[in-house]
C-alpha cells in the first residue's frame, strides 16, 4: 500500500498514517513503525514522530498472516452444471468468492467443500481459478481437480474462454456499442479503489447497449481481461458507472443489494473432453424487478 504526503505544510508519519490508512487504529500504525513495516521514500521509518513533507512516498508493508484453512460449510448452492472435473455455479449477490481476513467462512468456497469433492493444495481458495466481486452476481467455473485448474487457467491467460455480464448503469449513449481499452491499477488516492493508470496491468472491456432508459442503461458486457473491479472502473471511466454501486458510483443511483451486475454467460472447453460448454442465467430478481420499472 502506497500514500503520497501531498500538503505543503509538514506533518507527523503516525498523524498522517491514521488519517489515510481508515483500517488501521492509530496504535496498529505505531506498531507497523516500531515493526519496521513502514517505509518513507523507500528507506524504513524508525520513528512515529518522523515528519513529512511534499512529495513523500510512504509505503505500508503488511505482515503476511499465516495462511487460513477453508473449512465446509453447509451452505445453499446453485449448481448449474457439473462432472468429475468441473463445476458451475450462479453466486447469489452478497456472498464472497473466498476466505479472507473479514471473511474468514460463509463464502462460496466453503459452500463449495461441503457439496463436491475438490483436489487442490491451494487449502484457502481450492477450485477457483476466477472471482467475481462480492456484490456481484452470476456463474463463475470452479476446477475440481489439477488438470482442470491448468487448463481453464490456460483458457483464461489466452483469452479463450467467453464472459458476459449485463449491468445497469447511469446515463445514455450515442454509440451502440464499443471498446474500453485502459489499464488498471491500485488507485494512489484511495487503496480500497482500482483506478486507471498509466502503468497500470493491460484491461480491455467490450459493451453493447441492450436498452435506454430515462437516465439509464442496459449493457451487455463482455471481459477481454480479468481485473480486479474491471467493468466496475471501466464504466466510471467514461462516465457511466454502474448503478448502485457504492465504491465507484454516485451517491444518487437506483436501490438494490449493491452494483447491478451480473456475470450472464459464461463459455470455456472442456478440460477433459475439449468439448465447447456454454451457460447462461438470468440476473436476480431485485435485477429484473428493477428493469421493469425502468421500462414502465
Amino acid at each position: 500500500m502506497e500514500l503520497v504526503f501531498n500538503d505543503t505544510k509538514k506533518a507527523r508519519l503516525d498523524n498522517f498514517a491514521s488519517e489515510n490508512l481508515e483500517d488501521f487504529t492509530r496504535s496498529q500504525i505505531q506498531k507497523f513503525i516500531k515493526d519496521e513495516n513502514i517505509l518513507v521514500n523507500g528507506e524504513t521509518a524508525t520513528k512515529a514522530g518522523m515528519k513529512l513533507k511534499h512529495g513523500d512516498k510512504i509505503t505500508l508493508v503488511i505482515p503476511e498472516e499465516k495462511p487460513m484453512k477453508a473449512v465446509p460449510q453447509d451452505i445453499p448452492l446453485d449448481v448449474i452444471y457439473e462432472d468429475e472435473d468441473v463445476l458451475v455455479v450462479n453466486k447469489p449477490q452478497g456472498m464472497v468468492v473466498h476466505p479472507a481476513a473479514g471473511h474468514r467462512d460463509g463464502t462460496l468456497v466453503n459452500a463449495i467443500l461441503y457439496h463436491s469433492k475438490i483436489n487442490d493444495d491451494d487449502m484457502v481458495r481450492p477450485g477457483i481459478v476466477h472471482r467475481i466481486d462480492k456484490d456481484t452476481s452470476g456463474l463463475l467455473m470452479v476446477a475440481k481437480n489439477d488438470l482442470a485448474k491448468r487448463s481453464l487457467m490456460k483458457q483464461l491467460k489466452e483469452k479463450t474462454n467467453l464472459r458476459e455480464y449485463v449491468a445497469i448503469v447511469h446515463g445514455g449513449f450515442e454509440e451502440s456499442k464499443g471498446k474500453i481499452n485502459a489499464p488498471l491499477g491500485r488507485s494512489k488516492y484511495d487503496r480500497k479503489k482500482q483506478a486507471v493508470v498509466d502503468d497500470g496491468r493491460n484491461a480491455v472491456t467490450h459493451f453493447e447497449v441492450l436498452e435506454q432508459f430515462e437516465n439509464y442503461s442496459l449493457l451487455k458486457l463482455k471481459l477481454e481481461t480479468g481485473r480486479t473491479h474491471q467493468i466496475r472502473v471501466h464504466m466510471q471511466y467514461i462516465g457511466h458507472p454502474v448503478a448502485g454501486d457504492p465504491l465507484y458510483g454516485p451517491k444518487n443511483t437506483l436501490e438494490g443489494n449493491g452494483q447491478f451486475l451480473h456475470a450472464k454467460t459464461l463459455g470455456f472447453e472442456h478440460p477433459r473432453t475439449h468439448e465447447w460448454m456454454q451457460f447462461s442465467v438470468e440476473p436476480p430478481k431485485i435485477f429484473l424487478d428493477t428493469l421493469k420499472e425502468l421500462r414502465g
